[in-house]
């Protein structure tokens, strides 16, 4: 079977920050330091000698780079200083550019600029949304003057709107990140095995355990515990806020301060996304870990507007507290202007959509094991086949 070399390829991916594959020699140092290669997934080495050899099918169809969870052992070890586990990390971003059909991935990773330009534009649209119409924001309360001696955020952005904005912006921002999570199966079943449709239904449990717990972390062997727990609050964080918003907005978002036993899920949500959000800022300015010594502007973005995110809900809440209604409906604003942009651009194009890939990838992985286990069964059982015909 041929094969299509791409000579240009691995200039293309010094813009997502790839650009020390050359120094590589393939010795393995790598793949023998690592914890948590195997038969089935040796990386990094297989994948950094894709890159030079401009393998772009093979690097479309792998999934070594979400089984790498860059612990930092492979590039503390290398010889050659080829930061092999910065690689893998700017992999992830170059198939998330690849796996996104819009094209908006590849100019988010391109162009700080652009990054920076979409996250602004999406901030005032939703300042306008409070701004302009007469139905919602701050032109409604001009019918309801005693909304500026209270809060009530009900006479601010009723539950009703709030509600169906947040279901159409979860329709639009799942699709798009479905539609790109199938485009990778598509990439990956593209270059292996069949994978038969019983084994997809029966190793799904795998997707589920290792969304939820992330337990995979646990097999890195520097700083494993740490990095682990910190991971699976974000993710806990995260459900547990947009299961409140999904689908109990009407009783989370109550009009004035009063306390609702939702209330206890939404301080909960609100500490680990900050504290989290706040540890990994710490570690990325401090570079003391591997993990941290290389970032790309995607990466300090998504931290930084979590952490404001959840600091602008906290001071919304706290205005809510002391009946400062101005204060209150300002920060709610203020609060929505960095959420909506942070979900928007992160979600389907950019960090959170590791969310997705991570599990989906050891999920593909655990078929792809099933298949071969069941291959040589099926060669033995023709024998047997042959000599009963």
């Amino acid at each position: 079977m041929s094969v299509r070399v791409y000579p240009s390829l691995s200039l293309q991916l010094k813009k997502y920050g790839a650009d020390s594959a050359v120094k590589c020699f393939n010795c393995g140092n790598c793949t023998a330091a690592c914890g948590l290669t195997d038969q089935d997934s040796s990386f990094p080495r297989r994948y950094i000698r894709y890159i030079q050899l401009g393998l772009k099918e093979k690097m479309l169809g792998s999934l070594d780079p979400w089984l790498c969870f860059y612990c930092g052992d492979c590039s503390a070890t290398c010889p050659r200083e080829a930061e092999p586990g910065n690689l893998m990390m700017a992999s992830r971003r170059w198939l998330t550019s690849m796996y996104d059909w819009t094209g908006i991935s590849r100019r988010i990773y391109a162009s700080r600029s652009f990054e920076l330009g979409m996250l602004a534009v999406v901030a005032l649209v939703v300042m306008g949304l409070f701004t302009l119409p007469s139905q919602f924001g701050f032109r409604l309360l001009a019918g309801y003057p005693e909304a500026l001696q209270n809060v009530n955020m009900e006479r601010f952005a009723p539950v009703h709107l709030v509600h169906v904005g947040d279901l159409i912006l979860a329709g639009v921002l799942g699709g798009l990140l479905l539609s790109n999570a199938a485009r990778m199966v598509y990439f990956v079943r593209r270059q292996g095995a069949p994978m038969p449709f019983g084994l997809l239904i029966t190793q799904a449990k795998e997707f589920i355990i290792q969304f939820f717990t992330q337990k995979r972390w646990r097999g890195c062997t520097t700083s494993s515990t740490k990095v682990w727990l910190r991971h699976l609050l974000l993710v806990t964080g995260y459900i547990t806020m947009a299961v409140l918003v999904e689908a109990f907005i009407r009783t989370f978002q109550v009009p004035d301060s009063s306390f609702h036993w939702t209330s206890i899920l939404g301080y909960y949500a609100t500490a680990v996304l900050l504290g989290a959000s706040a540890w990994m800022l710490v570690d990325r300015i401090r570079k003391r870990d591997q993990l941290s010594k290389h970032s790309d502007l995607t990466d300090w973005a998504f931290l930084i507007l979590l952490f404001l995110t959840a600091l602008s809900g906290i001071i919304m809440h706290t205005c809510r507290m002391l009946n400062l209604p101005l204060a209150a409906y300002t920060m709610y604003m203020v609060h929505l202007m960095i959420a909506v942009p942070m979900l928007v651009v992160m979600v389907p194009f950019g960090k959170w959509s590791h969310l997705l890939y991570r599990p989906l990838a050891q999920y593909l992985l655990a078929v792809q094991r099933k298949v071969r286990e069941t291959e040589p069964q099926k060669l033995n059982a023709q024998p047997a086949a042959i000599a009963a015909d």
